[in-house]
């Protein structure tokens, strides 16, 4: 009985020894020898100790933080862009065999497309067209990365950042825009309204510029604590009016 005890003592023990369990999202690239013998998982297996190598390969999504690039864009103005990039292994002996360390490679990969793409768009371009760049980025990154078992589901550029002075360039370039803006709609107003002047002399068989100089009498005469001097055209200017 000893040694039948002994026995199954030893058999309990190897099988732990041999068995190796994997989850559902995950699989494990086994090496026997030195040479590929393929996939295995998910679930439990036997992996034969001094035979028998093997890697366990993550088949979720994972996201990886592009760190912050310092590029200078298409219309010379220095930018700071990051990035964040979503992407899985889809072939577990690829990421294995292909590359030495596939998270490094992409992460590598990454940085070098995002200064590239980002360097070839304008700064308007970089903050009101991501949509475009962001689908550049995928179809880039994801072709770079294809040959390693890589699947890139998607890229997104987080910030875009400026130096302090090319702000201020930037807010005043706002704000003199806002100004040209309003002196077009302001412009527009006085031509219609010089329209409607026009069309009013017509009828009252008076002289556009004098019904203007009344228009600006009565809205000076709104104004509280104001003197007005009329001179003395306004006398032939009220009697034709009449």
């Amino acid at each position: 009985m000893e040694i039948l005890g002994i026995f199954i003592a030893v058999v309990v023990v190897l099988a732990f020894a041999f068995l190796r369990i994997v989850r559902e999202y995950e699989r494990a690239v086994v090496f026997r020898l030195g040479r590929l013998a393929g996939v295995r998982g998910p679930g439990l297996f036997v992996l034969i100790p001094l035979v028998e190598k093997m890697e366990k390969m993550d088949l979720r999504t994972i996201t990886l933080d592009v760190p912050a690039q310092d590029v200078i864009s298409q219309d010379n103005i220095p930018v700071n862009v990051d990035a964040v990039l979503y992407f899985r292994v889809v072939d577990p002996i690829r990421a294995v065999v292909e590359v030495e360390n596939f998270l490094l490679a992409t992460s590598q990969i990454s940085q070098t497309t995002l200064r590239s793409i980002t360097g070839k768009a304008t700064f308007d371009e970089l903050l009101g067209e991501r949509e475009k760049l962001n689908e550049q980025l995928h179809q880039t990154i994801d072709q770079a990365t294809d040959p390693w078992g890589i699947k890139v589901m998607g890229v997104e550029i987080k910030h875009v950042e400026t130096p302090e002075d090319m702000q201020r360039a930037i807010a005043k370039q706002a704000e003199a825009e806002r100004i040209r803006r309003a002196k077009i709609i302001l412009a527009e107003g006085e031509f219609q309204a010089a329209g409607k002047l026009r069309e009013a002399a017509d009828v009252l068989g008076a002289e556009p510029i004098k019904l203007r100089y009344l228009e600006t009498l009565s809205e000076a005469a709104r104004e509280k604590s104001v003197t007005i001097l009329f001179p003395m055209e306004l006398t032939d200017i009220l009697k034709k009016l009449h």
